[in-house]
């Protein structure tokens, strides 16, 4: 999308409509509401103007003093314009945050209250069946239903303590809601593995080491003319930070400890003396950036990761359901398939998470209204409409067998329930630099690696508070 797009709906007449209280299971009249028009502003970023269309009509009509103003911004302005207008005071209600920014802007958002003061367009059962605008007051999820509703990374990262003054104690408080959840997995060159004789994707890391030879070409002058794995260095291989991180995390590294604090660094108590989860994870990964390795097949002469997919250089590449378009849009083509993401034999199932979650401004003055219209959006009957049109895998426990048998979207959800996140920090951009550091002093052959992981995990920590 070449520029912010908005749009606006607004009521073009008065709709007839049975009464009903969204995703909240009922809620209490309290008299009837008062007619002023409310707009919402709400700032979100990578869909189109479409993806939203369905909930915002169908919420209207239950609310018709309210209005979206609906702006979608490219990433690469979203996050400046974001901060600049809350700053000054002309910010959106609701607005869209990653999953990994949530400790960062925290302090910006509106938690989820425990009750909303919202109007609904309702039908008096008079003699001329009058229809007006009744008030109520509403309970919202608790955090044990939020819990029962959504996967499990989702609950971990949007379930924040909470303070609003001294004299307050801190509680945990639902800080967004999530409308879809992607995940990582394998990419993988269909022509590629049928020339070199490999009939199905690699399910396990093990079958991956054996592959990658197979698929790597390189020529008389040392040049790797056609890339195995697309991985092992840090500044051209897509989501760099997310694939280390759940290769420790397959490998059983304590990414936090007990009481929240950043543990990558760490040793498990009980694992063999020559084992280090973290730095061997991190050796595996940057193993395909090195010339010494069998499985050599990536370097820094190849263009991004997911443009060397796309262009064929490479045979395998990890990516989100949200490279789906970019590469089919860049390769029309192509003939790839999508399997899950490659385990570690025998050991725990660990797939990583990726995601934004709708938030509530803390300088919204319709902070009940923006809540109500994002629980009705997130709601499994309404959400539906939204996941459709933008092609996203779910948030939603319920909605999941929905999807396994979906051509693209089939293995991203079928990894939902394994899905994990783990930085909890307030400065994610600091996180990425700090573990692409890591990746290139690795690769540069340290001979301090036990040093350069506690480094790495010495900035990653000054990020938490």
């Amino acid at each position: 999308m070449s520029m912010k797009k908005f749009f606006t709906f607004l009521l073009v007449g008065v709709v007839l409509v049975t009464t009903g209280a969204g995703c909240f299971g009922g809620g209490t009249s309290t008299g009837t509401a008062s007619t002023a028009k409310i707009t919402l502003k709400y700032w979100r970023v990578f869909d189109t103007d479409d993806t939203m269309k369905g909930i915002i009509d169908g919420y209207r009509k239950l609310h018709p003093n309210i209005s979206i103003d609906y702006k979608i911004f490219r990433p690469e302005e979203y996050e400046t314009e974001l901060i600049k207008a809350l700053a000054r005071g002309e910010g959106p209600d609701m607005f869209s945050v990653h999953n990994d920014k949530l400790g960062e802007f925290k302090d910006l958002l509106t938690p989820m209250p425990p009750t909303l003061n919202v109007s609904y367009l309702v039908t008096k059962d008079t003699l001329r069946k009058e229809t007006v605008l009744e008030a109520r007051e509403e309970a919202t999820p608790s955090q044990k239903a939020f819990k029962q509703n959504y996967i499990d990374a989702v609950a971990s990262d949007v379930i924040i303590d909470y303070q609003p003054n001294e004299d307050t104690a801190v509680a945990p408080r639902i800080f967004a809601v999530p409308f879809a959840v992607d995940t990582l997995a394998l990419f993988y060159n269909k022509a590629l593995l049928n020339a070199a004789g490999i009939a199905e994707p690699p399910k396990n890391w093990d079958e991956m080491l054996a592959d990658v030879p197979k698929l790597t070409k390189i020529d008389a002058a040392g040049k790797i003319t056609q890339s195995g794995a697309a991985l092992g260095t840090s500044d051209n291989v897509e989501s760099v930070a997310d694939i280390m991180s759940v290769l420790m995390m397959q490998n059983g590294t304590p990414m936090e400890d007990d009481r929240g604090r950043v543990a990558f660094d760490t040793v498990p108590q009980g694992t063999p003396q020559d084992v280090q989860p973290g730095l061997d994870a991190v050796r595996f990964y940057t193993d395909f950036a090195n010339p010494t390795k069998q499985v050599y097949s990536w370097n820094s002469d190849f263009p991004a990761s997911r443009e060397a997919f796309a262009n064929g250089q490479a045979a395998f590449y990890l990516g989100y359901s949200f490279d789906v378009p970019l590469i089919e849009s860049a390769a029309p083509k192509l003939d790839y398939g999508i399997a899950p993401l490659p385990q570690i034999a025998g050991g725990k199932q660990v797939n990583f998470a990726n995601y934004w979650a709708e938030g509530v401004s803390k300088t919204s003055k319709n902070a009940d209204y923006a809540w109500n219209f994002l629980l009705y959006a997130a709601n499994g009957d309404n959400v539906k409409s939204y996941l459709s049109t933008a092609k996203k895998p779910t948030a939603l426990r319920t909605l999941i067998s929905d999807q396994l048998e979906d051509e693209t979207l089939g293995v991203f959800s079928s990894q939902l329930l394994t899905a994990e996140t783990w930085y909890h920090g307030a400065d994610a951009d600091a996180m990425v630099r700090a573990f692409k550091n890591l990746a290139d002093t690795i690769l540069g052959g340290t001979n301090e690696p036990e040093k350069a992981l506690g480094e790495a995990a010495r900035v990653v920590g000054q990020t938490y508070p």
